[in-house]
């Protein structure tokens, strides 16, 4: 066997694990706001390394960035909810972090799909 065919069955285990990491992203989000999604982040860094130098790297930042910014909005609406500015804008932001995370998911698994690096 060359190592050709070695590395590109490496390349496709690799793209059918980060689909499951995508596909669980997408599930702990719909059933959690997110909060369950702190399990699937770490095994985003933990396999992150083992695909250096292939496309799928760009995938797994690209979950792991997402989930900090959502992280970070969530955070905010929660301070913001009990401020001044009160429950209407916290609620805004929540949803509009939501959706924007729901983009960056089903983006990047068809990305993913269509053999495509996220940008980084």
């Amino acid at each position: 066997m060359s190592q050709e065919l070695v590395y590109e069955r490496g390349v496709e285990d690799a793209k059918q694990f980060a689909r499951i990491l995508y596909v669980a992203h997408a599930l702990t989000f719909f059933f959690s706001a997110g909060t369950l999604s702190l399990l699937v982040l770490i095994v985003n860094y933990i396999k992150r390394p083992d695909t250096a130098g292939t496309m799928v790297y760009s995938h797994h930042t690209w979950m792991i960035r997402s989930f900090w910014w959502y992280a970070a909005w969530f955070i905010l609406a929660g301070v913001i909810f009990f401020t001044f500015i009160g429950i209407p804008l916290a609620w805004a932001i929540w949803g509009i972090a939501w959706l924007w995370m729901a983009y960056r998911i089903i983006r990047g698994f068809i990305d993913l799909n269509n053999n495509k690096p996220m940008p980084v």
